[in-house]
Order: structure tokens, then C-alpha cells, then sequence
């Protein structure tokens, strides 16, 4: 169980509005990684005592796969929670009227944010991997079914609560015990999922990020669009949609309420939660900048400050020793980090609700890949999405392995034909059969599927990738589809961080994640890096 008093929140299922970017998470990691600020022993002792410590970890490393070398692997966990550690609501004023995050009814124990770092042995460049909340997946550590991913946390966190039900147990101690049931399961999940062991783990909630947010705001965030996104009505039992954020293109300055939007906000974005994703890895960079620009991360007196706010809302493991960590990994504070999105296969309906399918064994070759892994032993057979036969209501909108016999896609791209090319790769990691590559007009703003006779299933299939409809089209050969990729967008399947940007070719040796099949373009730290 934790070592110290966590906070809690009744299990649900649905959908929640609240996506919590690793919840400045960045600031727990930037905060905690001090390897270059000179700190003595005692001042790092100073800044560690008190942390909320979870021994969560214990079961998970006992299954967890071998190490290949002395790299450590972060698990960043953002919660979400209308309720404190101890399992009372937060306060109405706060939920509802501030942050129009709506009752606390209608939140859970979803893990709307889960990020993995991947810290060099000898230094280097920090890879961090972001695995969207509602991948289809088997479970480990919660019920052993399907899921969503995001689902392991509150299955695993309800069945403790039956099994502690009737051994007398305050309502705290009972919230400590269930949720170290919900962070063991998630653990263990992302572990079999990804094929790589788990060394440490982070994890804040609702009102712990506001909390930090509120200690460093402003915070600059940067948009490539405008955004309106209106409130809807919610009910206590229905969130509703909409976080009233309204911001120009460009960069903006955002107090914590509006950082909390900025990162949960889905509707009226092209690919919904997908990009709210990116909005997630975005905000962690922008944060991590300005501690470090303002030299909070060398400033004793400052960081005391900070810690006291993260001590009563962060849980970490209890096997992470700060000093020792600092020393492993100070390019966390130095902006070497790169963000990208782990790739879905397409969407489908189980029980009523829209999952991502997903390609378990295309997820662990990339992992393997981008964590500087390549001499890996092959990962088994995961009997993840499609392993187990949906329900008989569920459709077959998406299979989730790779398929030689779908359809041949043409590729054309306003950023030229090494942008296109690098997504026709990415593509035939999937299945799909390599097409012409070519230019499209500069001018050409958005994306578009178009798809020939014979191919509309597998069209279907890749237009939901971009957030766009596919469209029969009597110029299209049989047999195949025509993708075009807009200036506006970038690639969304593959986005090599050197092609998004520049047309030139990808460097594998520098950039591990080159020519991988990725769910939109890289996030690059450093600096304040626009999203959509």
C-alpha cells in the first residue's frame, strides 16, 4: 500500500474529460531531475522527504521483462479524479464552476495520460512514447480481459475494494489499498504491452495538476489553429463535452484553469483525442522550458516551494531515489527529449463504446526500435485486440494485425514526396501495399482519402486515421486508394520529427523513431513546440 495518506475517486468507465498530460507530471519529473543544479545531499533529502510513496512496483517487476542494459524506463501517469487521495470529492466551487471539468459523478479512475520515458544508460537523447488512453488491449493485473488501456486502473482498483469490503478499513485506508491495486495493474499493463520493464513511476491527478500549473503559471503554450471550444451542459451523469477554451494561433499565455483545458480539450480537433495527446506532450515541454529558463531548477528556496505543492498530490514509487536519479538522466532538464505517439490501427465498437485497435506486435518492434532496442529478442505473441473475439455487437470496422492483401496507396504530399514516402513506409508497416509517391500542390490545405473500386474498406480504414471521410472516386484504379497529405498537416500515420518539418529525409542514427509508423508528428522539448 502507499507509505503516505494518497487520494482517491469511484471507479466508471466511460469517457471522461479529463486528460491529464502526465499532469505536469513534467513537473515532477523536471523537478526531480536535478542532476545539474549542484544541489548538496542534504538538499535533495530536503526535497524527497515527504513524497507520497507507492509499492506498487513490487508486483510488477516480478513480471516484468529483462533488462537489456542499465537504461531507465518512467512510467508517467496522469489520473483522472474528481475526488482527493483520501476519496472525498473535490470542491464543487472548484470542479464545476473553475475548471467546468463537470460533477464529481461523472469522473473515474481512468488513466487518461500515460507516457513512458526511456533514459539512456550512457545519456543521450530521452525517448518518450505516449500510448493513447483508449487503445484496445489485454490487460494484465486487472481482470485479464479486453479493454481499453486506460480501464486497468479502476477494474483492478473495484475489485480490490471487494475483497477489502468488510475488514473494518476507514474509508482512507481503503482508497490507500484499492488504488495501489489500480497503479500495479496499470503498471503491469503498459509493461506486457509494450514488452519493457517498468523501473519507476509517477502519478498525479485532477487537482494536482491544477495545483502545480497554478504554482508555475503563466505557462506559454503554441497553437498552429485558433480554438473555440464552446461548453456543453453535463449532467451528473453525463460529462458532456466542451472546456470553453478560447485561443488565437500562435503562442498564449495560460493561467491554470486554462492549462487544464488546453490538455483535456477533444472536440473541434481534426483527430480528437489523438491530438489532445500531442497537446499533452506539448504542455510537459513548455513547463519543463520555463523552469528551466527561469532557473527554478537551480534555486533551492524555489523548489522547496514547488515540492510542497507536488508532496500532497504526486505518488511515486518507493524505490526512486531522487539523488541517484538526478545523476542518471540530466538531459530530462537539458530539453533532449522527443515525444511521439505509439500508432493505432483504426477504431471499432465493443459494449457500446468506440475503441482503438491496435497492432500489439507492431507496438513492441517499435518500442524495441525507438528505445535502442533492435537487437531485442523478438517479443511473443500478444494476445491483445484481437485475440479475443469481440462481442457479437461489436464491428469490424478496424482489424488490428497487419494484412498483406489490403489495398495499394498512392501517396502525395504538399511537403514534397520524401514526406510522402516516408508515410508509404509507415503504411506497409500496417498492411497496406506501397503505391506511387508524388508531390501534391503546395496550395493544398487539407487531407483526403480517395478510393477505387474494391477498396473502401480498407479506405474507410485509413481515412479514420487522418480524422477524414473517404470519397469513392471513378479516377482511383481498382484496387486502390489515393492519399493526400495537406500542408496544413503534415503526415499523420508516420511523422519522422527531421520530415515533418523540413521535406529532408529522416536520419535513423539520430533519430530512432525515422520511418516508424507513428500517430502524427514527433514533439520535440526544448522550447514551446506548436500543436493543433
Amino acid at each position: 500500500m502507499a507509505e503516505r495518506r494518497p487520494r482517491g475517486r469511484a471507479p466508471r468507465r466511460g469517457t471522461t474529460p479529463m486528460t491529464v498530460a502526465g499532469r505536469t507530471l513534467a513537473c515532477t519529473v523536471s523537478l526531480a531531475v536535478l542532476g545539474a543544479s549542484g544541489f548538496t545531499w542534504y538538499e535533495y533529502r530536503s526535497l524527497d522527504d515527504g513524497m507520497i510513496k507507492s509499492k506498487a512496483l513490487d508486483e510488477a517487476k516480478r513480471n516484468a521483462p529483462a533488462h537489456l542494459d542499465k537504461s531507465v524506463n518512467l512510467l508517467l501517469i496522469g489520473l483522472d479524479s474528481r475526488k482527493d487521495m483520501d476519496g472525498n470529492d473535490l470542491p464543487k466551487q472548484f470542479v464545476e464552476d473553475e475548471l467546468h471539468a463537470g460533477s464529481s459523478e461523472i469522473g473515474g479512475y481512468n488513466t487518461n495520460a500515460l507516457i513512458v520515458l526511456h533514459i539512456p544508460a550512457n545519456g543521450g537523447k530521452v525517448s518518450a512514447l505516449s500510448i493513447p488512453r483508449d487503445d484496445y488491449v489485454q490487460t494484465v493485473g486487472a481482470d485479464g480481459k479486453m479493454h481499453k488501456i486506460k480501464e486497468a486502473y479502476g477494474i483492478a482498483k473495484e475489485a480490490a475494494e471487494a475483497k477489502l469490503a468488510g475488514k473494518g478499513l476507514s474509508k482512507a485506508e481503503l482508497e490507500r489499498q484499492s488504488r495501489e491495486a489500480g497503479r500495479s495493474a496499470t503498471i503491469q499493463t503498459v509493461q506486457s504491452f509494450l514488452n519493457v520493464p517498468i523501473d519507476h513511476f509517477a502519478e498525479v491527478n485532477l487537482i494536482g495538476f491544477y495545483d502545480i500549473a497554478k504554482a508555475v503559471e503563466p505557462i506559454q503554450v503554441c497553437l498552429n489553429h485558433p480554438v473555440d471550444d464552446p461548453i456543453v451542459s453535463r449532467t451528473a451523469t453525463h460529462e458532456g463535452g466542451g472546456t470553453g477554451l478560447k485561443l488565437p494561433a500562435g503562442i498564449s499565455s495560460l493561467d491554470a484553469a486554462q492549462a487544464l483545458s488546453f490538455v483535456r480539450q477533444r472536440h473541434h480537433l481534426t483527430n480528437g483525442d489523438l491530438d489532445r495527446t500531442h497537446r499533452q506532450q506539448a504542455f510537459i515541454s513548455s513547463v519543463e522550458y520555463k523552469l528551466k529558463q527561469q532557473g527554478i531548477l537551480n534555486d533551492f528556496g524555489q523548489m522547496q516551494k514547488l515540492f510542497g505543492v507536488i508532496k500532497k498530490d504526486v505518488v511515486i514509487d518507493n524505490e526512486w531515489n531522487i539523488l541517484d536519479f538526478a545523476q542518471q538522466a540530466p538531459n530530462l532538464t537539458g530539453g533532449n527529449v522527443e515525444f511521439n505517439t505509439l500508432p493505432i490501427t483504426g477504431f471499432k465498437t465493443v459494449g457500446g463504446q468506440e475503441v482503438n485497435t491496435v497492432n500489439p506486435d507492431l507496438i513492441k518492434k517499435i518500442t524495441r526500435q525507438i528505445f535502442n532496442h533492435e537487437s531485442a529478442p523478438a517479443a511473443p505473441a500478444d494476445p491483445s485486440a484481437e485475440a479475443t473475439p469481440a462481442p457479437a455487437s461489436a464491428s469490424a470496422a478496424a482489424p488490428t494485425t497487419a494484412a498483406p492483401t489490403k489495398a495499394a496507396v498512392d501517396v502525395n504530399a504538399a511537403k514534397g514526396a520524401d514526406v510522402a514516402s516516408a508515410e508509404s513506409k509507415a503504411l506497409v508497416e500496417l498492411g497496406y501495399q506501397a503505391g506511387r509517391i508524388g508531390d501534391a500542390p503546395a496550395k493544398t490545405r487539407s487531407t483526403s482519402v480517395m478510393y477505387g473500386t474494391g477498396a473502401k474498406a480498407d479506405a474507410q480504414q485509413l481515412a479514420a486515421r487522418y480524422g477524414v471521410t473517404a470519397v469513392p472516386s471513378s479516377g482511383v484504379a481498382a484496387g486502390h486508394i489515393v492519399l493526400t497529405l495537406g500542408a496544413s498537416r503534415g503526415a499523420t500515420a508516420a511523422t519522422p520529427s527531421a520530415t515533418a518539418g523540413s521535406g529532408a529525409p529522416a536520419d535513423p542514427a539520430a533519430d530512432p523513431a525515422a520511418g516508424l509508423p507513428m500517430q502524427g508528428p514527433a514533439v520535440k522539448a526544448g522550447g514551446i513546440p506548436c500543436v493543433d
